[in-house]
């Protein structure tokens, strides 16, 4: 996602979230509507933090807020970047993730406003989005990136050259709504959508309207025990779509001094805005600097490939990743020689993905990755590889519209199992 340049006890965090309670459970219960653009969502469990310091728990799982101590807004971390928190490889660390919606220059930088006028109320606004939207941080719309971006995390033992495992192992909803942004200079037609009059002078927190940008606020219904976001046509229909979570920004810090903006994605990660890193998925990127640094924004609460209007479901998230680090020649590495792009995996498939601000560059960098992993991982050559890949594999794109455009392959696992 580009903007701009753009609850639970402690004690269910794992034993509930970790271990069975997730986006789809009874706990997440039926959202009412008051009217067709106004959510109640009172019948919810809302997960304002925990606390308001990173630390281990009583039971050695870690924990991570956010606040203003343990984020930045627009701007990745760098060789310049302190650890919040260090954990030993192969931790499992919750992070109570925040949607910066509500919180931007043209919605007021007033999430209680902001949301208040689609029926949320104040108990029903997250108090980070509260404290850092209220607070002097400084963050410009044209030019900083939207991201709420906590970390850096450094991981025991983590030196450049190794890869950083990300295991996603669960992602709860912290509050039942987001949303969907379109904005101008930005989205697969830009130019063309919003279709009003634009950006108008005088555009600036204090009178955000002038930014013309739209908003569609989306309240999250539970509808038989699985959660759908729902969009309403002027008609008043509603059109409901599946809520399937993952975190649109993660990754290591790059190895530069330079400020990193959060919205381009790279070969350490970030803003990869992929939809398949659900729960059960796992993600490997390269480490760039001693301790893997590891960062995480941008929760997403849905998301089609392309992102064509220019975001996701934004909305804020609970997330519990497994921390690991890897060194050169291990076997889980999904490559052999120098580990340099990222790469994922689901139970499903193997997904190679391709990074480049031309689309058509970037399906070549997905088909180059696949080769590579399957002459690498599978024992393939390179022509029966390719052959493979022209018969077998989808390439898609997971998104258009983050200055870095995303093509991602999906190698079936099924293919290579012993025997259809």
């Amino acid at each position: 996602m580009q903007r701009g340049i753009r609850g639970f006890h402690a004690l269910e965090i794992f034993g509930l979230l970790a271990l069975g309670l997730t986006v789809g459970s009874p706990a997440l219960a039926q959202i009412e509507t008051a009217d067709k653009d106004r959510a109640d969502s009172s019948s919810h469990a809302i997960l304002q933090r925990l606390r308001t310091s990173p630390g281990k728990l009583a039971d050695g799982h870690f924990y991570v807020p956010a606040t203003l101590q343990t984020i930045q807004w627009g701007y990745l971390p760098n060789r310049k970047s302190k650890a919040i928190l260090t954990v030993p490889s192969g931790s499992l660390v919750t992070f109570d993730c925040l949607s910066a919606e509500g919180m931007m220059e043209d919605q007021g930088r007033d999430p209680v406003k902001f949301f208040g006028r689609h029926g949320v109320s104040r108990s029903q606004v997250l108090d980070d989005a509260v404290e850092i939207a209220s607070s002097n941080l400084v963050h410009d719309f044209d030019k900083d990136g939207p991201h709420i971006i906590i970390g850096p995390v450094a991981i025991e033992g983590a030196q450049a050259g190794d890869v950083l495992k990300i295991e996603m192992i669960a992602f709860n909803i912290r509050v039942p709504y987001g949303v969907i942004c379109s904005e101008h200079g930005g989205g697969a037609l830009s130019g063309e959508f919003p279709e009003n009059a634009g950006r108008q002078p005088g555009a600036c927190t204090a009178n955000p309207q002038l930014y013309n940008n739209v908003h569609t606020f989306t309240p999250i219904k539970d509808i038989k025990g699985k959660p759908f976001g729902i969009v309403h046509t002027s008609s008043g229909k509603e059109v409901h779509f599946p809520i399937d979570p993952f975190i649109g920004t993660l990754g290591a810090a790059p190895d530069t001094d330079d400020p990193v903006n959060s919205v381009p994605p790279s070969s350490f990660g970030g803003n990869l805005d992929f939809k398949e890193l659900t729960a059960g998925s796992t993600l490997y990127v390269p480490v760039q600097l001693a301790g893997g640094m590891f960062f995480i924004g941008d929760p997403h609460m849905a998301q089609g490939d392309g992102e064509v209007s220019l975001t996701a479901v934004e909305g804020s998230l609970r997330a519990t990743l497994k921390l690991s680090i890897l060194k050169a020649g291990d076997a889980a590495i999904p490559g052999k020689g120098p580990f340099t792009q990222p790469i994922a995996e689901n139970p499903d498939y193997w997904m190679p993905i391709g990074l480049d601000p031309d689309l058509n560059e970037a399906v070549k960098k997905a088909v180059r990755a696949s080769l590579k992993f399957l002459v690498d991982k599978m024992d393939m050559e390179r022509d029966t590889a390719m052959a493979y890949l022209s018969a077998a594999t989808d390439f898609r794109i997971s998104e258009v519209v983050d200055q870095v455009k995303g093509v991602y392959a999906r190698i079936s696992k099924k293919d290579f199992a012993k025997g259809p």
